[in-house]
């Protein structure tokens, strides 16, 4: 735990207490008003909230956890490489993967298997402890991905999934018959104020998230359905199926039941990715095969 204590300035009075910690700290907002949550904020031994507005001779206390470093190594972890060259790596990431090392789950991720694949050079590519990831995949989602090997690539990518020039598609098995074969929906999420591992549709709040989708098959109590990402939130298509009550089959966070079905994690794939070359500038696109568990749950799902 970490506890810093400031005075305040006559440019800082008014300002909200998360608002003037984020600056100082270097934290996230969502980070300070966490630990602010938790009671970790003080003005002479009381207690603060977010919103606090500064005084004139305030002094603030705030106490954090601070992130646990992590060691990450190389690991000779096999990758199905779709593609490579000497500024980026296409792979079609297995399920059960995690991408990068965390807390408690340092090993076996995606990044162990870069910084052996790569060799060190890719250890300063991108942010601390993500080494060439410029995009996510939730552990349990399988699928295509492009990492960046060298710093002029990753910057380059990182610019254009902001601007959403990299195409990036899905296919999920849903419960229910969707209403209509094709649509979109558009519903801001941020992280869960309940739970901290999940995301929620946040009206005022969240963030511009859109999904486009198709109904590629109807069955009895199912969708199978493709997915186009315009944003990528975290588990924004796991999130928008579930809001509008057709959640990804065998989703262990938004499901509404346990399903029995053979897969390991939400029945998503990750089946087509499309971006620009950034140094080439040749159009690329990569198609990830549907993985055989996936597609003995369409075939159990037909069958029902």
């Amino acid at each position: 735990m970490k506890t810093c204590v400031y005075n305040i300035n006559s440019s800082e009075i008014g300002l909200r207490v998360d608002q003037f910690l984020t600056a100082k700290t270097g934290l996230t907002r969502s980070e300070v008003q966490k630990w602010i949550k938790e009671g970790l904020a003080h003005k002479d031994s009381k207690v603060l909230k977010a919103n606090y507005r500064l005084e004139e001779q305030d002094v603030i206390s705030f106490s954090w956890k601070t992130k646990e470093k992590i060691e990450i190594y190389p690991e000779n972890i096999p990758l199905n490489i779709l593609f490579e060259d000497q500024d980026i790596l296409v792979i079609n990431k297995k399920r059960g993967m995690v991408v990068h090392p965390a807390p408690g789950n340092g090993k076996g991720t995606l990044v162990n298997a870069l910084l052996y694949h790569c060799g060190d050079g890719i250890k300063q590519v991108g942010s601390e402890g993500r080494p060439g990831i410029v995009h996510r995949l939730d552990k349990d989602t399988s699928g295509v991905m492009v990492v960046a090997k060298t710093s002029l690539a990753y910057n380059k990518l990182q610019k254009d999934i902001a601007t959403h020039t990299v195409q990036r598609k899905y296919v999920a098995l849903v419960h229910g018959q969707m209403a209509g074969e094709h649509g979109e929906i558009r519903l801001p999420l941020g992280r869960s104020n309940k739970d901290r591992m999940k995301w929620d549709v946040q009206p005022e709040t969240g963030k511009t998230a859109i999904t486009h989708f198709r109904v590629l098959e109807y069955l009895n109590h199912y969708s199978w359905v493709e997915c186009r990402l315009e944003t990528g939130r975290t588990h924004q298509i796991r999130v928008h199926m579930a809001h509008i009550r057709h959640p990804v089959v065998n989703d262990p966070l938004y499901g509404w039941k346990k399903d029995d079905f053979p897969i390991s994690g939400q029945a998503l794939h990750s089946c087509f990715l499309a971006f620009i070359h950034p140094v080439t500038e040749e159009h690329m696109c990569f198609n990830a095969p549907i993985p055989n568990d996936l597609q003995q749950c369409l075939e159990r799902a037909r069958k029902e």
